[in-house]
């Protein structure tokens, strides 16, 4: 029992830190201004229609939950940051739309077996620490025949390389935790989903980004606004060389990234993984 409450307390204690980092900054304005259209792309590769049940695992602000309920679905949007639900309920009300807000951890839903019609989640779930708690959970949920959707960015892809280049300066990370990427990757969501799903279709897709000015502005856009980004930096609060570093290298990766041609600021291509599946009987 006493191992139990010790797991237990480790497991609450980073949920916590979780839930901080996605807190702090503004989560909702980039989702907003940078990568508007994903949620809707996640929703249309599912076939979400007028009646069904679907819940957004890591909903965040409901980037995918809106476009869900514009379809015509009852709408749960779920996540582990309830700071995140008064920016999606204003873009809900001004779309005329309602959609439930749950609090809920995504490797441990607060929701019934076969619960919902469809389950999906659009860079979200990806950051549950524990893989394979998160899967079980999002195929437990889902009815027999129901859909399991996800769209992640991949290892390669630029994001997946953002997290590589900020893991030099970050703290160490929780024993069994694995890299969000690895969502990106088709072999491990097909093994993390098993037996349990079928009718997999898998794409590789990308996403253009041209709203920043330069390198810089797009490094100072994401220390400002983006949780992991604000945590490694604060992992080096005292320590400014090394975030002069950082800030190098994030300047740098952005740079050899931009498609542009300079006067047009710089246009980079995120490349993410579009994963449907059909949920066994």
């Amino acid at each position: 029992m006493t191992t139990q409450n010790s797991a237990a307390d480790v497991d609450r204690a980073l949920k916590a830190k979780h839930r901080a980092m996605w807190a702090q900054g503004d989560y909702p304005s980039l989702a907003a201004e940078v990568i508007p259209h994903l949620g809707a792309v996640l929703v249309e590769a599912c076939g979400v229609r007028p009646g069904q049940r679907v819940l957004d695992v890591a909903a965040g602000s409901g980037n995918a939950a809106v476009p869900a309920a514009l379809a015509g679905a009852d709408v749960v949007a779920s996540d582990l940051t309830p700071e995140l639900f008064e920016a999606g309920r204003r873009v809900a009300e001004n779309q005329g739309v309602r959609i439930a807000w749950e609090e809920a951890d995504a490797e441990a839903l607060p929701f019934g077996d076969a619960e919902f019609d469809t389950v999906l989640s659009c860079v979200g779930v990806m950051f549950a620490p524990h893989h394979r708690r998160a899967a079980d959970e999002l195929v437990r949920v889902c009815r027999p025949g129901g859909t399991v959707g996800l769209l992640n960015w991949t290892p390669q892809g630029f994001i997946g390389r953002m997290f590589a280049a900020m893991k030099p300066y970050a703290p160490p990370p929780p024993p069994g935790a694995q890299p969000p990427p690895l969502w990106g990757d088709e072999e491990h969501v097909r093994a993390l989903l098993g037996d349990r799903v079928t009718d997999v279709r898998a794409e590789r897709r990308t996403v253009r980004v041209d709203r920043f000015e330069s390198p810089e502005a797009f490094r100072d856009y994401f220390k400002e606004r983006y949780g992991p980004t604000i945590t490694v930096y604060n992992n080096l609060a005292g320590e400014p060389a090394r975030a002069a570093a950082l800030d190098r290298d994030l300047a740098a990766l952005a740079r050899e990234a931009d498609l542009g041609t300079g006067s047009d600021g710089t246009v980079m291509e995120w490349e993410y993984l579009l994963l449907t599946a059909r949920r066994a009987g």
